[in-house]
């Protein structure tokens, strides 16, 4: 995890995409709550499609972000289905502005060069110290906490953590 420094510009886009990303689940959950109630038996698979197929005329807005910012929330909601239904986590609950705010970008879209990290449809991000391990990039979290900005980065890597010197 690793701290930002963003300008304003970009600590907006960045509120932005929190904000897409806690409708999308928001609007899933509720989806799969009311196709639950019918009697449906519903997937993140087809509430992706719904919501792909409506979000162009009802909420255009989203399109001001990353792609990843509308997509992963299903992915997370199936998995937090997925742990409910098999008794390991509790019910999945609505999320709330301003608490746990984060977003995912796949490691496609994401480079990382230097002290500086390539978000899409914004550019260039400084981070306060470059990243420690060398290999794939699978994924990234941008998260707020405080009102400050962090970077989680998911690298595939064949390095060993180095051993502790005071033992």
């Amino acid at each position: 995890k690793i701290q930002l420094d963003p300008t304003c510009k970009q600590q907006v886009y960045f509120a932005k995409a929190c904000g897409v990303a806690r409708f999308t689940w928001n609007w899933a959950l509720a989806k799969w709550e009311e196709g639950y109630k019918a009697g449906k038996k519903v997937n993140a698979f087809q509430l992706k499609k719904e919501f792909n197929s409506l979000k162009k005329q009802e909420f255009p807005w989203i399109y001001e972000v990353t792609k990843y910012a509308s997509q992963q929330p299903f992915i997370h909601l199936q998995r937090a289905f997925q742990g409910f239904f098999s008794k390991k986590t509790k019910y999945p609950k609505y999320k709330k502005k301003w608490v746990h705010d984060s977003f995912y970008i796949g490691g496609d879209q994401v480079r990382i060069v230097g002290e500086q990290v390539k978000i899409p449809n914004l550019g260039w991000v400084r981070l306060r110290e470059s990243l420690r391990f060398e290999g794939k990039i699978n994924g990234i979290t941008i998260s707020r906490k405080a009102n400050r900005w962090f970077v989680s980065v998911h690298v595939e890597t064949n390095q060993l953590p180095k051993p502790c010197e005071n033992q």
